[in-house]
């Protein structure tokens, strides 16, 4: 058996926001924008690079999912973008405006640094150390 997880649901205020954040200071890329009628679409982005998880915009539709905008994970890290070269990814997104919380990180694992999206929603940047 072969599976992958396609998307990851990420709820936002507003499309058109969150595309100009994401393709504008993350260089992601639309996929897909498909209406769907009463104002909502299937807003499909992706990281540049080929392959892996993609993300599906989800705009909050009630008071309930609009207070879980930029919280989804409780406060913890949610999302990790993986680069293959994490000081050219670390300074553009700098460069660009993203908000990092703190310095960047050397572990075991590999060079890290956590990020706020537009909402406060917290990411990893992470270039993993390779296998041996």
């Amino acid at each position: 058996m072969k599976q992958s997880i396609g998307c990851v649901s990420l709820l936002v205020r507003d499309y058109d926001e969150a595309v100009a954040f994401y393709t504008g200071s993350l260089r992601f890329r639309v996929v897909e924008d498909a209406p769907q009628g009463g104002g909502r679409r299937w807003l499909v982005l992706a990281p540049p690079g080929r392959g892996g998880t993609r993300i599906l915009l989800a705009r909050a539709k009630n008071a309930r999912e609009l207070a879980a905008v930029g919280n989804q994970a409780g406060g913890r890290v949610f999302l990790f973008l993986h680069t293959d070269d994490f000081t050219r990814d670390y300074g553009e997104m700098r460069s660009r405006g993203v908000r990092f919380n703190g310095e960047p990180r050397h572990e075991a694992y590999g060079s890290v640094a956590v990020f706020e999206d537009l909402y406060g929603n917290k990411w990893d940047l992470l270039m993993p150390k390779a296998s041996p």
